[in-house]
């Protein structure tokens, strides 16, 4: 394939946009070569600038669960559009989500809508401080809540000591307030409790890992956060923004059969425009201006054309009931294809996967967390990549992401990728 186009976009887009692109993994550093610039999609297919038909599994990063231009996610954007595009004022159609959101994920009476991941797990975080009273947080080293200063911190000296800032602009002071706990280690997260008594506001994580690849929590992991939270009076913070409506009509909460006390959303629930929400029980969202003294606010949240998009979308995942028994259906066909192919190449590898989210790291040992998922061959990925975009197959360009399968995919599309990884794994 050719990419003459792309390259020369690239090259324009760097010299008035810091790194030419707008977050950074767009960049292709982790595998190397030149982002490739898409015109458009349609259903389970990219297509770029070049010309290129490309089968996606990234799918905007998990909201196109139902694929790119989703003919009642576009008529419900096209026809809200003609009535105005933002106001700062409310809207019924912010109710009507709201109380369907409500409705499809257990433990929950109200949610805030908000413009992103990134937002709605900053602003959990304040509201868990402003609810328990208690400034310290527990977060698990590889999951990423987005990029507010409370989150972009990394491993201290060891299980008692606070982590250090890992981008310049995080204060020590800010860094302070956030301990760090290994993925999978509940004994990691007891020692934390133990040396930080009557401190912790709340932990969060995201139930199922999908920032170090995707990586299942352990059988009793949750469940022990769980019970560590009822003992400590401390409250659990599930990230479902990658995992809500995607993993089950309820999230992983109801998956797991585990109550979060605060839930983070985004992606599916946006129907592919940008649109993040918190939700709580009522004694926990009371908290929040205006009712109560946790200040958070937003000129664009509840936007009438994002809420457009993620009723019309969550109201299909809603009617639909055999949605999430496809996409584990078909996610569990290509983890199939994937291994078998692999095998018969004599290829280190390990694959996890959960619903529609799933991994190839190529490790000789199971991943489980950070550091596990940080022994990858990634010289090997790179080669994987690259050998897969050649052939029109076009996944996370990070050895760290997890994919995301579209029920727009055929099995004729699934076929295809098996044999394209069949071919790529040869070189391997």
């Amino acid at each position: 394939m050719q990419y003459q186009r792309s390259s020369k976009l690239f090259a324009e887009a760097e010299k008035v946009i810091p790194g030419g692109v707008n977050s950074p993994v767009r960049a292709f550093k982790g595998v190397g070569g030149t982002p490739i610039f898409v015109k458009s999609a349609k259903g389970a297919y990219l297509y770029d600038e070049d010309g290129n038909k490309l089968i996606d599994y990234i799918n905007s990063w998990g909201p196109m669960i139902l694929g790119h231009a989703h003919e009642p996610v576009i008529q419900a954007i096209t026809e809200r559009a003609k009535l105005g595009t933002s106001f700062g004022m409310p809207t019924e159609l912010e109710t009507q989500i709201a109380e369907l959101a409500v409705s499809m994920v257990p433990n929950i009476d109200k949610i805030r809508f908000v413009n992103s991941g990134t937002e709605a797990c900053m602003s959990a975080i304040r509201l868990a401080r402003g609810f328990t009273k208690r400034d310290k947080i527990i977060k698990f080293a590889g999951c990423y809540h987005g990029h507010s200063d409370s989150f972009l911190i990394q491993a201290g000296s060891g299980a008692s000591t606070f982590g250090m800032p890992n981008s310049p602009g995080v204060t020590q002071g800010t860094a302070k307030d956030t301990l760090l706990a290994q993925y999978n280690n509940l004994e990691n997260v007891r020692e934390l409790f133990e040396n930080n008594k009557n401190e912790i506001a709340a932990i969060i994580i995201e139930p199922v890992a999908g920032n170090m690849g995707c990586i299942p929590p352990k059988k009793g992991f949750l469940e022990g956060l769980r019970d560590l939270c009822y003992e400590n009076d401390t409250l659990l913070i599930f990230d479902e923004v990658m995992t809500g409506f995607r993993l089950a009509k309820g999230g992983a909460q109801e998956l797991y059969n585990i109550d979060a006390d605060i839930v983070c959303f985004g992606k599916v629930i946006g129907g592919g425009l940008p649109v993040g929400a918190f939700a709580a029980r009522s004694e926990i969202m009371n908290y929040l201006a205006p009712l109560g003294p946790v200040y958070q606010a937003g000129t664009l949240s509840g936007n009438p054309l994002a809420m457009a998009a993620g009723l019309a979308m969550l109201s299909e995942l809603n009617t639909d009931s055999e949605i999430f028994k496809r996409l584990d259906e078909k996610t569990a066909y290509l983890e199939n294809g994937i291994r078998q192919v692999l095998l018969q190449n004599k290829v280190v590898f390990t694959i996890n996967r959960v619903g529609s989210m799933i991994s190839v790291h190529f490790n000789e040992t199971p991943v489980i967390d950070f550091e596990t998922a940080k022994g990858g061959d990634n010289e090997r990925f790179k080669k994987f990549f690259h050998g897969l975009l050649q052939e029109g197959i076009y996944i996370a360009p990070s050895a760290y992401e997890t994919w995301f399968i579209t029920d727009a995919l055929t099995y004729d599309d699934l076929d295809l990728t098996i044999k394209a990884i069949e071919k790529v794994s040869r070189n391997l």
